[in-house]
């Protein structure tokens, strides 16, 4: 069963396969994540932003933050697999980075800027992917097989959709319009 509260979108599902309307889809998820992060959070004052999302769970500014940190090194890893043959990534410890001063109490301001050039550059990199640059590769190394380049853009397209919707349903549950 589908923890809501956890997993509010369900849970990534990789693509074995993707098609053109696939890659349409999660290019434009990709552009358009920043605005929803910042429509989930307009308004927000800093005791909402300071609530967690649900009980165990980071708080809205750590969601926020911690998206900047995962979208940097998302990019990052398309970049590497796109210059490199089959990189190995370094992973990171983003619980730990959300225990971060920036991460536990850091303004969203500098990290939604973060995000906007991000996914800015992110889509015009992913407007020039060949049909061959989506099965580019990387190693991570806590996982046996290689990462492509469509199964990452799938994945971070329900990312971004993912954290939103924790956002959002704490929104909702608190009655912050």
């Amino acid at each position: 069963m589908i923890d809501d509260t956890r997993y509010p979108i369900g849970r990534f599902v990789p693509p074995v396969a993707w098609d053109a309307a696939d890659i349409n889809g999660w290019r434009k998820d990709i552009a358009g994540h920043p605005a929803l992060l910042r429509a989930a959070i307009a308004g927000l004052d800093d005791r909402q932003l300071d609530t967690p999302y649900r009980e165990g769970g980071w708080t809205v500014r750590q969601v926020v933050h911690h998206l900047g940190d995962s979208h940097v090194n998302a990019w990052c890893r398309f970049k590497l697999a796109l210059t490199e043959s089959n990189p190995t990534i370094k992973p990171y410890q983003e619980a730990l980075w959300s225990e971060l001063a920036d991460g536990v109490s850091g303004p969203l301001g500098p990290t939604l800027q973060i995000l906007d050039g991000l996914h800015a550059r992110w889509t015009r990199l992913l407007d020039g992917f060949t049909d061959a640059d989506w099965h580019r590769t990387f190693t991570h190394p806590e996982h046996t097989a290689p990462f492509t380049l469509g199964r990452t853009a799938a994945m971070y397209s329900w990312h971004g959709k993912h954290h939103t919707a924790h956002i959002d349903g704490l929104r909702q549950r608190e009655g912050w319009s």
